[in-house]
């Protein structure tokens, strides 16, 4: 009897590819692939890239040589956002056996009758317009939690963004199989749900493959909450035009919904944000931020933040930089703006040299470390549940409280995927809670 093939899968970019790269795992499991880690000599290797990611081609081209020095005769595919923007361009690195556009990756296995190794690599790529239809996904490699795929795709025209073009349209899963994922999750013994989509605060429209919204996303969280056996959800990024006061309000006395947002704003500078195409300004953005700690002091709140769009002066920077050092949010995620092809803003003028762009990021992430130490001393002397993490990261563990707190411990493989009740005492060196001064609480 011959042993299964090897396959093996690596993911770049959010967590909406990381449960999408799940579900084709799942898919190569029902067709008896053993699945492997990327590390280790495999028959495939399946790479899901991503548009967002700087230098894309470059990581892609040292994932694929890394592939191939596990395994020289290795049959490589290459799939995702990056690959549906720019698929000649991944076809053309060496090693690469076949790329899939949008609408084909879930159907990758029927792609791979034959492995043996092709001197031209084979494109199977859509006009985005083609990828109308939505494909439900969700991730449980991780035992402590799981990434389940809400919503696809996005109708907003972000002059800087190419989702739009690497995903299509905006398009939700049904609030029926929502919740029947969300029950076989919680049967597998996972603690935690992270909703994830492109848009996800767009939730309900495209559900029956119209344009309208069949359900709101308050719906959706509504339901989910009473969902058996998960013990917490917690709201991936969610654009604050699309949070509402209702929403906030549901989650601050919901059983299972945490008081974390993300909460993506990219400027704080009203002229940026037209330039953008965003659909808020800096009033609404505040308002949000304001209602949630009104209800939920203890909230914690995330940010996307772009330096060095064009037209980014040094006096609108430092209108961002002022504003988020004033508002009350806990943490950034600052993304460096780089030109995306068949964008509106590559065209634009007034190019921030990148060297300004780095500077300004630098001072973003050091406000950044600021905002999280002073979010997480407020939360010192507070009794606080904590999600304990299944990795062994040189001698500790970790775990995150409701309200994204991290913590750690000396190694205990008894505490994985366990919740316990803690006292934060003190913070240590690293901005995180040290073992040494957590007490639990019975």
């Amino acid at each position: 009897m011959k042993p299964n093939k090897k396959v093996a899968f690596y993911t770049l970019g959010c967590k909406l590819n990381f449960s999408e790269t799940s579900t084709i795992a799942r898919n190569f499991k029902k067709e008896n692939f053993d699945s492997v880690d990327f590390t280790e000599k495999a028959d495939i290797y399946v790479i899901n890239t991503c548009s967002v990611t700087e230098n894309a081609d470059k990581r892609f081209k040292a994932i694929v040589k890394s592939a191939i020095k596990n395994n020289e005769d290795a049959f490589v595919i290459g799939i995702g956002c990056y690959a549906q923007l720019k698929p000649e361009a991944l076809a053309n690195i060496d090693g690469v056996d076949l790329v899939l556009g949008a609408t084909e990756k879930f159907k990758v296995t029927s792609y791979i009758n034959d492995l043996t190794k092709n001197k031209v690599s084979t494109v199977h790529s859509c006009d985005i317009e083609e990828a109308n239809f939505y494909e439900s996904s969700y991730s449980f490699g991780d035992r402590t939690r799981a990434f389940l795929k809400i919503q696809d795709g996005c109708d907003y025209k972000c002059t800087y963004c190419t989702i739009p073009l690497a995903r299509g349209i905006s398009r939700s899963d049904t609030l029926v199989n929502v919740l029947k994922n969300a029950g076989e999750i919680s049967k597998k013994g996972i603690q935690e749900i992270v909703l994830t989509g492109v848009n996800i605060g767009d939730y309900g429209k495209g559900e029956f493959g119209n344009k309208r919204h069949e359900h709101t996303f308050l719906e959706l969280v509504q339901n989910l909450d009473k969902v058996e056996g998960i013990s917490r959800i917690r709201i991936s990024s969610i654009e604050p035009n699309l949070l509402k006061d209702e929403t906030i309000e549901f989650v601050s006395k919901s059983k299972n919904f945490v008081p974390h947002f993300h909460i993506p704003l990219q400027t704080g500078a009203n002229e940026l944000l037209k330039k953008m195409k965003r659909r808020y300004l800096q009033e609404t953005y505040t308002n949000r931020i304001l209602k949630i700690k009104k209800i939920m002091p203890d909230a914690c709140i995330g940010v996307d933040v772009i330096v060095g769009f064009p037209g980014e002066t040094d006096a609108l920077f430092l209108e961002t930089y002022n504003y988020l050092n004033k508002l009350n949010i806990s943490y950034l995620h600052v993304f460096t703006y780089s030109e995306r092809p068949n964008t509106e803003a590559v065209e634009m003028k007034e190019i921030v040299p990148l060297n300004v762009r780095k500077k300004r990021s630098k001072m973003l992430r050091g406000l950044s470390v600021k905002k999280r130490r002073i979010f997480y001393e407020t939360q010192l002397q507070k009794t606080l549940s904590v999600l304990f993490e299944n990795e062994n990261k040189e001698g500790y563990i970790n775990g995150f409280t409701e309200n994204y707190v991290k913590i750690k411990t000396p190694w205990n493989p008894s505490l994985v995927n366990t919740i316990h009740k803690v006292k934060l005492t003190e913070i240590d060196n690293d901005g995180l809670v040290r073992v040494d001064f957590l007490k639990i609480v019975d």
